[in-house]
């Protein structure tokens, strides 16, 4: 069996907006320590994740998008999502956490918010 793969591509919005990040693959148990760790170490003070690429997200995938909203939130910084397939939302609002999240319809416009 393979095992999962996330790939996650940075994208600079120049000058000094909110970093994208794309997300390629499943936000899953396996690949959940890679994704907090780029997110963790990433010195951006706003971050767009694009979850276009993302087919799946699990519990422990929530769980580490939760750990890193609330790390940023901590800091002070912003973190917003685009994206999420129906899959991934169904999953959030089931879990009561749809509205922890800023959502917005692409990229830029969470760019523009986050600016």
């Amino acid at each position: 069996m393979n095992s999962p793969r996330l790939s996650l591509t940075r994208t600079e919005n120049p000058p000094a907006g909110p970093l994208a990040i794309h997300l390629s693959g499943p936000l899953v148990m396996g690949t959940t320590a890679e994704f907090q760790s780029c997110l963790r170490t990433e010195p951006a003070h706003a971050v767009v994740l694009d979850f276009t690429g993302v087919p799946f997200v699990d519990s422990a995938g929530l769980g580490a998008l939760i750990a890193i909203f609330l790390h940023y939130k901590q800091g002070g910084r912003k973190l917003a999502v685009v994206g999420m397939n129906e899959k991934c939302r169904a999953l959030l609002k089931m879990t009561n956490v749809e509205n922890l999240f800023p959502t917005f319809a692409s990229v830029d416009a969470a760019r523009a918010a986050l600016a």
